[in-house]
């Protein structure tokens, strides 16, 4: 069984670090329904600085509960301010699990702004582990 580690928690999510499977993980709970732009900013900025600080080369984002407005999502801002920080930890995989029927599932993977590293899009857990640890 791979340990787990809980590095952080809130009503939005939890971030854990995963040493057995090569990465540092967000699970989003169902409250980000209620999640504002400044909040998403603030969660991102403390994943961030865990995924530095754990030196792991991959990132798994649990978003099969993800609520929040997509109105509120700057990609703009992510690529400006979070992704040159992955690229500098050293991150070389970037997994999402997605709910059913999100489009992107299965797509080949490939980087996304400027990022060094290519992000996957997964419907199931044990996938998006497999490929991280791969």
């Amino acid at each position: 069984m791979t340990s787990l580690t809980a590095l952080h928690g809130d009503k939005w999510g939890d971030i854990i670090d995963r040493p057995g499977d090569g990465c540092v993980e967000i699970r989003w709970h169902d409250t980000t329904a209620d999640l504002t732009r400044d909040g998403f900013h603030a969660f991102l900025e403390t994943f961030a600085g865990h995924v530095k600080d754990c030196g792991r080369p991959g990132c798994l984002i649990d978003a099969v509960r993800f609520k929040m407005d997509m109105a509120q999502m700057d990609g703009a801002w992510r690529d400006a301010n979070i992704i040159p920080r992955y690229n500098a930890a050293g991150v070389r995989k970037f997994a999402f699990i997605m709910p059913d029927g999100m489009p992107a599932i299965g797509a080949e993977p490939a980087p996304e702004g400027p990022a060094s590293f290519p992000t996957a899009y997964f419907g199931a857990r044990a996938a998006a582990l497999e490929w991280l640890r791969n």
